[in-house]
């Protein structure tokens, strides 16, 4: 039986469990609670505060480990080709910075929209990141892999890390911050927004304050985007006076999606009830200072140390 190995010297895995390693690792979605766009560098990219948590629901994502170095995606994902998506672009940077001779098999059950701004892609990057290193005993620490995560979006630091976080830079320089317990309502509009489109609004406000952690806990914060977007996307601007009705309604990131924070889950699955009745498409979820991904990466310890 042959060994494949990474560039630093672990043994990945061996020809006997290339295909027993398939079972589901969590791709989660999440909020951002609130963002706040303060200026624009020269370089273009924007300066931002946010708050991001976790939700205890997203898509999941299945790995198979190759033996001959190939990184393919199975399945379609409508609108995206396998090179640009997110999750073979990060197995393949992993691959090389790892200097793996190790391949895999990705499938993603995507339960995220595509451009809602619940994360969908970035979550995908992050959890092939941690899966493949753990997969493919490619050794990196959590450092590194948020920095290549980095280099794939702004986004995937956050969920590689897998903590809740106040965010600031261009949404890259995370402190933890836990948020209390909540249920959420997401409606997901009927279209998809541009990030770029957005951000490249002439009507965008970019000159926001700092806001201090403190003062976000006691009310504070809005969505800069939200206004661009309520002008430019009829549905997503329906979607929020719709949610409205039962709870503190805005969009989060730079949409499509809108959410709304309740005390328990009755009262959320009471809200989400009458907007799928009005029509309305959209789930319900816990609010998690700690991503289900650390869950996951907690168990493979767990089974590794009982070996």
């Amino acid at each position: 039986m042959s060994v494949l190995p990474c560039a630093n010297g672990n043994s990945a895995v061996t020809d006997g469990d290339l295909t027993s390693r398939n079972d589901a690792w969590p791709a989660p979605a999440k909020l951002n609670l609130f963002l706040h766009v303060t200026g624009r560098r020269s370089d273009g990219y924007h300066t931002l505060q946010t708050a991001f948590l976790f939700l205890d629901h997203g898509d999941q994502m299945y790995f198979t480990v190759r033996d001959d170095g190939l990184i393919s995606r199975r399945g379609d994902m409508p609108g995206v080709a396998a090179d640009d998506d997110l999750a073979v672009r990060a197995a393949r940077l992993l691959q090389t910075a790892a200097g793996c001779g190790v391949g895999a098999d990705i499938t993603v059950h995507k339960r995220l929209p595509i451009g809602g701004g619940v994360g969908g892609g970035s979550s995908n990057a992050a959890t092939t990141l941690v899966a493949l290193n753990r997969l493919w005993d490619a050794g990196l620490d959590e450092d590194a892999l948020a920095e290549l995560g980095l280099r794939l979006g702004a986004d995937v630091p956050v969920f590689v890390r897998g903590r809740s976080a106040w965010a600031e830079g261009v949404g890259e320089v995370l402190t933890p911050i836990d948020f209390p317990p909540a249920w959420y309502v997401v409606l997901i509009p009927p279209c998809t927004v541009s990030t770029a489109e957005i951000f490249g609004a002439p009507e965008l406000t970019r000159n926001t304050p700092p806001l201090r952690i403190s003062a976000f806990r006691f009310g504070g914060g809005r969505n800069d985007c939200q206004p661009v977007v309520r002008e430019r996307y009829p549905q997503v601007a329906q979607a929020i006076d719709a949610l409205a009705e039962f709870g503190d309604s805005r969009m989060t990131g730079t949409g499509a999606c809108v959410f709304a924070p309740f005390a328990d889950e009755a009262h959320a699955a009471a809200a989400l009830a009458r907007c799928r009745a009005a029509g309305w498409t959209g789930f319900m979820a816990r609010g998690r200072n700690e991503s289900p991904l650390l869950d996951r990466l907690a168990g493979e310890a767990r089974q590794a140390s009982a070996k």
